[in-house]
């Protein structure tokens, strides 16, 4: 009978890619720390929140991240869009994940070996804004096969990194 491993017995190979989450205005304690744990468990450098009254701090984030806030560095930045350029000038090509008139499906998106990624996810009820929709240098959607056009920001950024670490 199989027996199931934890995380100390596990082969993983530990691995980090040249991957940035910025959130866009995302601030639900239990979303923060589930993005922390999704972050470590797809080798994300970094964690930015962005969005005015950003608190990342909080028993519900701490308890959902699982000690994963410990491990992952992250920012609280109140302005995304000078986020974005400091990223763009330091060579990360700006993603969205977004359902746009345009946006490309992810499992269809092909990063090249070594590209600097800064996957843009949006809060859930607003989505990715405009304003940083404009300086992506694509969008891209999951595709879905019910009836919602959406799902929740943290399983979104789950599906997406698996997508784009297959690549890198």
């Amino acid at each position: 009978m199989p027996i199931q491993l934890d995380h100390n017995k596990t082969s993983f190979i530990k691995k980090q890619f040249p991957i940035t989450l910025i959130c866009d205005r995302v601030n639900s304690p239990a979303n923060m720390g589930s993005l922390f744990r999704i972050a470590d468990s797809f080798g994300v450098e970094q964690i930015y929140f962005c969005g005015e009254e950003i608190t990342v701090m909080s028993k519900r984030m701490e308890r959902t991240a699982r000690s994963t806030h410990k491990i992952i560095p992250y920012h609280e930045e109140d302005d995304i869009i000078l986020v974005i350029d400091t990223l763009k000038e330091k060579g990360y090509t700006i993603l969205a994940l977004e359902i746009t008139e345009n946006s490309v499906a992810i499992d269809t998106y092909q990063p090249n070996v070594g590209d600097k990624i800064a996957l843009v996810i949006g809060e859930e009820n607003l989505g990715v804004s405009d304003q940083v929709l404009e300086k992506a240098a694509n969008a891209l959607h999951i595709n879905m096969f019910g009836n919602n056009s959406s799902m929740n920001v943290a399983t979104a950024t789950a599906i997406a990194l698996y997508e784009l670490t297959k690549s890198l």
